[in-house]
């Protein structure tokens, strides 16, 4: 009995091995969100900008979420003193907005937006730490 006990024991170790490997292999070894805030984007009463502030550290993204429909307009700029900070917009289908891909350094971008649900503005810094101001309008 007690070498059923351990071979179970074992077998259960290399399965459990073998389901952390395969994972940290296609890229899920984090299992939480990246660090750094994620809020909801509210609009003044009557108003169509908002303005945010914030910083982000090397290695951190913040995310702001916002509901939009399709054939809105979306403007977007992010400013920081030492201009290292960027942005990436995905849509409700969680792909990124043409020229807002991730690598492509955004600090501006204005589009029709495709779909209508939520969409979220990811900022992150190109280099050290960032602070920064984040102005969104929907039209």
């Amino acid at each position: 009995m007690r070498l059923t006990t351990i071979l179970k024991g074992g077998l259960i170790a290399c399965i459990l091995l073998s389901l952390s490997v395969n994972l940290v292999a296609q890229g899920g070894g984090n299992l939480k969100s990246p660090a750094g805030k994620t809020q909801r984007v509210r609009f003044a009463r009557g108003r169509t900008t908002a303005i945010l502030k914030g910083a982000v550290v090397r290695g951190t993204q913040d995310r702001y979420i916002l509901g939009a429909r399709v054939g809105q307009t979306m403007i977007v700029h992010v400013s920081s003193r030492e201009k290292n900070a960027v942005f990436t917009i995905l849509g409700p289908d969680a792909t990124a907005l043409e020229g807002t891909d991730e690598g492509l350094d955004a600090m501006d971008w204005t589009g029709e937006l495709p779909l209508t649900g939520d969409y979220s503005i990811w900022v992150s810094p190109t280099r050290g730490n960032a602070t920064y101001t984040l102005e969104v309008t929907i039209r």
